[in-house]
Order: C-alpha cells, then structure tokens, then sequence
C-alpha cells in the first residue's frame, strides 16, 4: 500500500509530460524532424529496457536482440496489412501481434540455448541474429509481402507521438513493478548466482526462460512501432550491429538501471542526429570515430554507468525512497 502514492505520483507525472508535449505538438511549432527523432528515442528505449530485463536484471548476456527487434517490426507490419484496416484498434492489434511472435521465438530460442551461460550463450544468440538477417533477406521467397532484400514497403505511417511516448511510459511502469516483484528479485538472485538462487529453491531455469521472454516482448512491441514509423523495413535496419547499439545503450546508462538506460536511449539517439545535422555531408560517417572515443571516457568517469545505482524516484520500489 506504501507503493501507492509513489506510483500515482508517477502516473501524474507521465500525464503532466505527456499533455505538455501533446500540447506543443499540437501548436504546430514543434520541428517535425526532431518530433520524429523523439518518437525513435522513445522506441528505441522500450528496445534497451528489454535487454536490461535480459542482461542486466537477469544476466543473459544476449547478442541477438535486433533479431526480435525485426520480427516484431515484420510481423507487426505483416498482419496490419493483412487486416487492411489503418485504425488504431487494428494497428494495437498488431503491435500486440509483433510483441506476441518475437516472445513466442523467444520461447523457442530459450529453451534450446538458456542453459548456456556467459560467452556461450552471447555466441547462441548472435549466430541466431545472423539466421534471422538471413531470413529477412529471402523473406519475399515464402511471403512475398515482406519484400525481401528489396525491403518491405506500403507500410501505413500509424506511429505518432502520444503512441510512442504512451507505450514508453506504460513499459516503463511494466518493468518498474516486475523488477520490484518478487519475480524480480528471483531474476536478480539468479544474475548475482545463479547456484546460490538454485539452492533456495529457485527454479533457474524457468525464470530465466521467463526473463529472457519478457525482454524480447519489449523488443517486439518496440519493432512494431519502428516498422510503421518510417513505413519502410530493410533487412540492414536489424543485423547484429543493431544488437551492439542496444547494448551499448544499455552498459552505458548500467546494467540493472532503468533510469540510466532511459537516459542513454535518448542520448544516444539524439547524439547521432546532431551530429548527422551538425557535421558537414561529407564527414558525416565521422561521428562513428567520435562516438566511440566519448563511450570510452564515459566508461572511465563513470564505470557503473550514467547514473551509478540511482534510480528516478517513480521508478524506485517500496515508497519510493
């Protein structure tokens, strides 16, 4: 019951956020550009939370995240098309439908490769990243809808910012309480060792199944949004450098922080496009060189990421202290 306040507190505030940008974008002030940098930053954290669920709650070191990213992003687009209704039930539908079928492959994946541990299970998961960019490539060959190499296009643009910023906000609570669960704590114990948590009773096996899961969920439902974003899917849009991104993403703002990792997601997204605006065309492919090098002196100031242990006060657990 102590929790309550904290959480409606929370609430408050993603409504206060929430009406403040519906509001500016509503005026028509707002760059549509940059909006539509907001919307990936917001995308492109659901994506990090999910991995921090697997690597950092859980401890799967996981390399094959853009792998689920993708088939959320192709299925999502796959049945909205299928319906032939661009309404905001049918495009739920199938934002339900993208996070459903990467966590179903996840199910799968998981239950062949989840006893793995450590480098083993990062090399199983990559060889899967590299499977499934195979697939997307000769997707056109069984479905001739996805497109293939040529890319997926005729994709209806039905991710706007109240969609992106609503479904963010909602994850983020998810996560929040899963965390603070005792399911949470489980996964925890299970990442800080894995025998110890065996031998209080815990059934590792299953709750890292379900960790694993539930963070590719995440990154389904991310997918689905990308894919009708731009309205336009390309097998390069989820091979394994993607998978390095979100890991990035997530080692920089901490393992086991979702304050951190939402502040890393937008960083990074917002870095790369003023450094895409601010350097000339021609040296552009520069900012490769220069974020790297801010990565490493960011890792040597701050080695337990962006925010250290600090959580944002809505997403600590018991009152909120």
């Amino acid at each position: 019951m102590k929790a309550l306040p904290s959480l409606a507190k929370a609430l408050a505030w993603l409504a206060a956020v929430y009406a403040a940008m519906f509001a500016f974008d509503s005026s028509g002030l707002a760059n549509p550009y940059w909006l539509q940098v907001f919307e990936l930053a917001c995308i492109t954290a659901i994506s990090a939370l999910g991995l921090n669920v697997i690597y950092g709650f859980t401890g799967l070191f996981s390399l094959g995240h853009a792998a689920f990213y993708g088939i959320g992003a192709y299925t999502a687009a796959l049945t909205l098309k299928s319906l032939g209704v661009e309404s905001q039930p049918a495009f739920l539908c199938a934002l339900l439908a993208g996070a459903a079928a990467a966590a179903l492959v996840a199910l799968l994946v998981g239950v062949s490769t989840i006893r793995l541990t450590s480098d083993y299970l990062g090399i199983a998961t990559l060889g899967f990243g590299i499977i499934m960019k195979v697939v997307f490539d000769n997707a056109d060959s069984f479905i001739p809808r996805l497109g293939g190499a040529r890319g997926m296009t005729g994709i209806a643009k039905m991710t706007t910012l109240p969609w992106a910023f609503v479904l963010l906000g909602g994850s983020l609570l998810v996560i929040r309480n899963l965390v603070h669960s005792s399911y949470g704590r489980a996964l925890v114990s299970i990442r800080e060792d894995e025998i110890a948590a065996g031998a209080m009773g815990i059934d590792t096996f299953r709750y890292k199944t379900a960790g694993f899961v539930i963070g590719c969920a995440f990154a389904g439902l991310a997918g689905g949004l990308y894919a009708h974003l731009y309205a336009f899917l390309h097998p390069s849009n989820f091979d394994f450098f993607k998978s390095v991104d979100v890991l990035v993403i997530v080692v920089l703002g901490g393992l086991g922080n979702m304050s951190g990792t939402l502040v890393a997601s937008f960083g990074w997204v917002f870095l790369l496009e003023t450094l895409r605006v601010v350097l000339p065309p021609e040296y552009v492919e520069f900012r490769w060189v220069l974020i790297p090098i801010l990565l490493v002196v960011t890792m040597l100031a701050r080695p337990r990421g962006l925010l250290g242990i600090g959580e944002f006060r809505f997403l600590r657990g018991g009152a909120g202290r």
